[in-house]
């Protein structure tokens, strides 16, 4: 697995956290690092302009997804400005890694 660091591009937000990504070494496509980082932001891909290599590549092809390295920070740059409108965060249920069983157990 390759391991990436995604954000959405908001410089208006105060804490503008990265979340960390697993794509399949044998699957490194344009296509689905858009499809992996969208769902885990909670994002509609038809949103996305474009993906950004921090701090200031611009992702295009396979080929450029070929070339990332582990932890390497990627921006997702949305097309309106009202980002609200575009996503919303996954409830903790719905996040890849959730286990329900672990999150009943009581103390």
């Amino acid at each position: 697995e390759l391991v990436l660091k995604v954000r959405i591009q908001n410089p208006s937000l105060r804490e503008n956290d990265f979340i960390e990504i697993e794509l399949d070494r044998q699957e490194l496509t344009y296509k689905e690092l858009l499809r992996v980082s969208c769902r885990e932001l909670g994002v509609n891909p038809e949103h996305v302009q474009k993906i950004r290599k921090l701090p200031n590549t611009m992702l295009r092809k396979d080929k450029d997804v070929a070339r990332l390295q582990d932890f390497q920070e990627l921006e997702l740059v949305l097309t309106v400005s009202d980002k609200n409108l575009l996503f919303r965060v996954p409830t903790l249920s719905e996040r890849s890694g959730y286990n329900k069983k672990a999150s009943e157990l009581t103390y």
